[in-house]
């Protein structure tokens, strides 16, 4: 009996949700890259070339700090009375000066190297007419996502924890939060921003070639923060926009006995109380909005693929 009712339940939660005919993407979040180090837009290379432009100055200084520290550990070994030669300690100054003017310029050009990234990083596409604008939330323990219609404001699509996004096309991200501090890293694309409570944050990203890149929350945000991931779907622009007609469009009229029960459940239970299902009576905002559930990779901000066991469950 028990696992008969858990097989209905298979057949009712995600005909509750009424979803979209669009597949999600198992093999592909399995794929998700996660690496600051694998650059795949331009926001995300200036941020790659500036670490590795610290990593190996401030390595061929180490080594030879070291050389010179190795140097000095064999030489008093082998002279052990001091050494009083006219002369000596002038040519050491003049070494130890040199070593100090070295390593001055090259924190010069360390300094200068990371203000001129941290000014393109941020003044990147500020002019672009072509740009995508996208509303991104942070919440106790989810991302909500927005793409809002600058024509029609009630037309605007709710997602969450997934990101759609076109291929070299700059998308502004506008940052904000309901509740704690909370910080939005796709090292792929680009580096940390924080979401500050009152104030909305702005970041750009852009991804050069198609992908699925997975996001974390950067900011300790309580208990479930560890959980609190999102993916990013880049895609060609013809798959982006078939993508979002779809997404635009309200939830499908149940047609089966299965789908009217499915309905039935959603909307006698407490779900409609946090949830919104566009086209039938559940337009709550507390928890994500479910209109197009199964069409998502993840449940549960990333914690879960979206199968259909783990959505019954």
């Amino acid at each position: 009996m028990k696992s008969e009712s858990r097989a209905q339940k298979a057949e009712v939660v995600p005909l509750a949700a009424i979803t979209s005919a669009f597949c999600f993407l198992p093999s592909a979040l399995a794929a998700a890259d996660q690496n600051a180090l694998h650059a795949a837009g331009p926001q995300a290379a200036r941020l790659t070339n500036l670490w590795w432009i610290f990593f190996w100055v401030c390595a061929a200084f180490y080594i030879v700090m070291m050389i010179f520290f190795v140097a000095a550990w064999i030489r008093g070994r082998r002279n052990i009375e001091p050494d009083l030669t006219p002369g000596t300690d002038r040519s050491l100054g003049t070494a130890v000066s040199a070593a100090l003017i070295i390593c001055v310029i090259g924190l010069l050009a360390l300094l200068v190297t990371s203000i001129a990234a941290g000014r393109a990083v941020g003044t990147f596409a500020s002019n672009r007419p072509n740009q995508l604008e996208i509303d991104v939330t942070g919440h106790q323990w989810w991302w909500e996502v927005k793409y809002p219609d600058p024509i029609v404001a009630s037309h605007q699509i709710a997602t969450a924890n997934e990101l759609h996004i076109p291929i070299n096309t700059p998308v502004l991200l506008r940052l904000e939060t309901r509740d704690v501090i909370h910080s939005l890293w796709i090292p792929n694309l680009h580096g940390k921003r924080d979401l500050i409570p009152g104030r909305v944050n702005k970041i750009w990203i852009q991804a050069d070639q198609p992908g699925v890149y997975r996001g974390q929350c950067a900011e300790f945000c309580g208990l479930q923060h560890a959980h609190m991931s999102l993916i990013v779907v880049a895609e060609e622009p013809a798959k982006f926009a078939k993508w979002k007609s779809r997404q635009s469009e309200g939830a499908r009229t149940p047609q089966t006995p299965e789908q009217i029960r499915g309905q039935q459940v959603f909307l006698g239970a407490p779900c409609a109380n946090c949830h919104n299902i566009t086209g039938i009576d559940a337009s709550a905002t507390l928890g994500p909005d479910l209109t197009h559930v199964r069409s998502r990779a993840t449940i549960a901000a990333g914690m879960l693929l979206n199968t259909r066991g783990n959505l019954a469950g």
